[in-house]
């Protein structure tokens, strides 16, 4: 106490400790000795007390977590599983969603995470639990392989787990992020943003500390009496401290900021404090923040950093946060668990997760629909090229290139005209904009299948709603897909046509299970697993919405119309040798005979496959020509 100096025992200010932050100590920014920080002072300094890292690890985990996983069997998917179930409930405290958020969180925390099975030593295990990192101790000698990991708690060593020398197994899975200086620990994104971090915190700590002022600089307050004989004195002990007391009482804190000061007798007030320009710490947390957040690869946007343009919009944002955060962590996951874990049910099982599903990638699909339309139209790619890109089924006829008339190859010789022209007429039409129209057609047929309604209905949502509640209620009952399929029912979402015919495929094999045991209400043990399971897909109703769907789709893509479906008047295509041919109903025949004009055919027509006569249209224009074809071969446009 009598070594700090006047102004500091005045005020009450304690002197600046000279020693570097947590981060810097834990990642070897500052002195040998400062390397004592644990997990724990590490998360309580880079998570607990930085928004930034909390908002970033937050981000990235409950993004990851909620991704659903698929199981298959070759191209199969599985609906019902036991490791299904054991990753639906890992453990008794944890469910998919919380297992797989701590998972992410260690991993970006401490760049390492550690995954016990349990319930048997080789064979499948019955739960998984997960170790904290900083428990966790590898011994291996510098070896490629290490030898075992301990598991210590106050300096014991609780468990060990040996690691096989030829194919590395062992009960304990260690999941880390790469580390270019160390062979068996991985590195945290943290420790590249160590110095960015204490910025942060160091620069709110000093905010808080200036409102807790008054928001306004120290300064000193100057005594200068003398006494009788000209010479200086000193205040007292006891005087210094009355002084000390009344300024804080007076002066201290926010609620007397501005509060004006009266000074008596020989005191004097001098600002010592710096400019509002040299106090301004604002940008400095935002410059660290932004560093932080590009660390973990979280766009600034979506912590809530000003003034950051490096996307257009949050939509934007968050797509890049999924493409180049996100999905390359669970694909890594997925990876270990698929080495790890799932041969130990079967080597037949792959665990993907459900990319597809997220939410935030349908601004990535449709950027791909667009940028495949255009390769079709420019004579790029064929259309079934672009199915493929859209996991789309090939089409006959659709493996020929097109390019628009207008486009010509650069030359110096003159362009060749079409030959073989019917009539100058022709000549005419086909120079100007016959292929065009047939591409425009070509376009409009790809586009038939996105036209269908795949809207669910309200009766399909409030029977996945029951789902949902039921599987909470009774822990039973479906699996991440049919949850993942639920939410999306609820919320009414546009689903995909590979989504429909997943759903169809789902009713088709588990109508079945309708008459077990427990799935009528009043039967013993409702709802049985089964009839949660029906819930969560939509029930009865989503049963007969996919079908109708389905069976559009299917209609679609053979180019068949149904019985009722056409009147005359309606445009149709159907196949032709020279590709497709389209044309209106003039008229129908339900049943009997129908004689096709200026040649000798008749069609036969039912109730069930219709006939009908109908114009050629060519380049967009009706022609003479009158043809006949049946319900079955046609397609509506």
């Amino acid at each position: 106490m009598a070594n700090r100096t006047f102004l500091q025992r005045l005020f009450n200010s304690d002197p600046i400790e000279q020693k570097n932050s947590n981060m810097m100590g834990y990642f070897g920014v500052g002195t040998e000795d400062q390397k004592t920080y644990q997990y724990a002072e590490l998360a309580k300094e880079g998570y607990l007390k930085n928004a930034i890292v909390y908002r970033c690890v937050n981000e990235i985990s409950k993004g990851a977590s909620a991704v659903p996983f698929i199981i298959k069997s070759g191209d199969q998917i599985i609906d019902e599983h036991p490791l299904i179930d054991l990753l639906m409930r890992p453990n008794p405290l944890q469910s998919y969603s919380e297992f797989f958020n701590s998972l992410y969180g260690y991993i970006l925390l401490s760049g390492n995470a550690y995954i016990l099975k349990t319930g048997a030593e080789m064979g499948a295990p019955k739960e998984l639990h997960q170790l904290r990192p900083d428990r966790i101790q590898i011994k291996g000698g510098g070896k490629a392989i290490p030898d075992r990991y301990e598991y210590i708690i106050n300096g014991q060593v609780r468990n060990t787990y040996m690691v096989d020398q030829e194919n590395g197994y062992s009960e304990l899975k260690h999941v880390k992020l790469w580390n270019p200086l160390d062979d068996y620990y991985g590195l945290s994104p943290i420790s590249a943003a160590a110095v960015e971090v204490d910025q942060f915190n160091m620069a709110s700590k000093h905010n808080v500390n200036l409102l807790q002022n008054g928001a306004r600089p120290s300064g000193a307050i100057i005594f200068k009496p003398q006494d009788d004989a000209g010479f200086a004195v000193n205040l007292s002990e006891s005087q210094r401290q009355q002084l000390l007391t009344d300024m804080n009482n007076r002066f201290a804190g926010s609620s007397n900021a501005g509060r004006p000061m009266l000074l008596e007798g020989d005191f004097d007030w001098k600002e010592m404090g710096l400019s509002p320009k040299d106090m301004d710490f604002h940008s400095l947390k935002n410059m660290a923040a932004t560093d932080i957040a590009l660390c973990f690869g979280v766009p600034s946007q979506l912590v809530g950093v000003p003034d950051s343009q490096t996307y257009s919009n949050v939509a934007e944002a968050r797509l890049a946060l999924y493409e180049e955060t996100i999905i390359p962590h669970l694909r890594k996951i997925a990876s270990d668990l698929n080495e790890w874990l799932v041969p130990m049910f079967d080597e037949r099982l792959t665990l993907e997760f459900d990319i597809d599903s997220i939410p935030a990638l349908s601004e990535r699909v449709k950027r791909t629909y667009e940028n495949v339309t255009s390769a079709v139209r420019e004579g790029i790619m064929t259309r079934n090229e672009a199915r493929q890109q859209l996991n789309l089924e090939p089409l006959s006829g659709a493996d020929e290139l097109y390019i628009s008339a207008n486009l010509f190859p650069i030359s110096d010789g003159e362009v060749e005209k079409p030959t073989n022209p019917v009539n100058e007429e022709d000549l005419e039409d086909y120079d100007d904009n016959e292929t065009d129209k047939a591409i425009a057609l070509l376009l409009q047929e790809e586009k038939a299948l996105s036209d269908i309604n795949t809207t669910p209905n309200n009766s399909m949502a409030e029977e996945a709603a029951r789902g949902l509640q039921w599987r909470k209620k009774y822990k039973r009952g479906g699996t991440t897909v049919g949850v993942a399929r639920a939410n999306q029912l609820m919320d009414k979402e546009n689903l995909s046509i590979d989504t429909v015919l997943r759903m169809y495929s789902f009713f088709s094999r588990h109508e079945v299970d309708k008459q077990a045991e427990g799935f009528s209400q009043g039967q013993e043990g409702y709802p049985s697993a089964g009839r949660i399971a029906w819930a969560l897909w939509g029930g009865d109703a989503g049963f007969s919405w996919s079908t109708k769907v389905r069976n559009q789709i299917q209609r679609e893509r053979e180019g068949k119309a149904e019985a009722n479906e056409l009147k005359v008047g309606d445009m149709v295509s159907w196949d032709s040798s020279g590709g497709r041919a389209r044309g209106k109903i003039t008229k129908i025949t339900r049943s009997g005979t129908l004689a096709i004009p200026d040649i000798e055919l008749v069609l036969n027509a039912t109730e069930d496959n219709p006939a009908a006569l109908i114009r050629v249209y060519q380049g967009g224009d009706p022609s003479d020509v009158i043809v006949g074809h049946r319900f079955k071969s046609l397609r509506k446009l």
